[in-house]
């Protein structure tokens, strides 16, 4: 990771970070994705994209659009690893729900020194996911891979535990919260009703689950490890 004697421009790290999150959603990455992305015109995420070749982060690949390079991977590594040790901090030690966190992240990951970074993964006992599942790069940069798959991929019968939460929306994890529909829980695909209807499942130990029918949008943020 870095070093702390340079770093790059935030909105510089802003655009590395999307596109590595495009790439862990499966998504393909255009001047058009990532503007939508990012909350910016295609022009914008066009120049930008410009910038970050330039300056031997990404690359253009034929038919499969923009990728980053090593160097682009490991710099929005590391800014990943600030960003989702700064939520696990906060909700941790000074007591902020998981739908409060993502944008205090988004101001403090450009600000923090490496070295308060480092002291933060130590005093939380070097986590590996944060309060949303999200994996935590290791201070190498290494990352600790799960084996999941969506909810929304799932067919009726299946049993997992539900280890990630893929949307930042705090509506959306509001929700999830005040239906106790959390990580670590046992979720079961009771149905999958037709015509783009719900998922029925059921969270919670069998002897008390709860039965909730879940719209796509929230069966497509849920990553589940299945039994």
């Amino acid at each position: 990771m870095a070093d702390g004697t340079y770093r790059r421009s935030s909105s510089i790290e802003d655009y590395v970070r999307a596109i590595y999150g495009l790439v862990e959603r499966s998504e393909q990455v255009t001047n058009t994705s990532l503007a939508a992305r990012l909350e910016v015109s295609p022009s914008s995420a066009s120049g930008m994209v410009t910038k970050l070749s330039q300056q031997g982060l990404v690359a253009h690949v034929p038919y499969r659009g923009i990728e980053l390079t090593p160097a682009g991977r490991q710099l929005a590594r590391s800014v990943l690893r600030r960003h989702r040790l700064i939520e696990s901090y906060l909700v941790s030690e000074l007591g902020y729900t998981w739908d409060e966190v993502h944008s205090e992240a988004d101001l403090l990951e450009h600000v923090v020194s490496d070295l308060l970074v480092e002291r933060i993964a130590a005093k939380l006992g070097n986590p590996v996911r944060d309060p949303h599942g999200d994996p935590i790069p290791a201070a190498d940069g290494s990352v600790e891979e799960l084996s999941t798959r969506l909810l929304d991929e799932l067919p009726a019968g299946s049993v997992g535990e539900i280890v990630r939460v893929w949307d930042t929306d705090p509506d959306l994890l509001r929700y999830l919260a005040e239906r106790s529909i959390t990580l670590g829980d046992r979720i079961e695909v009771v149905e999958r009703q037709p015509f783009g209807g719900p998922v029925v499942v059921k969270v919670g130990p069998p002897a008390r689950a709860e039965t909730h029918a879940l719209g796509t949008e929230i069966a497509q943020a849920l990553s589940v490890a299945v039994r």
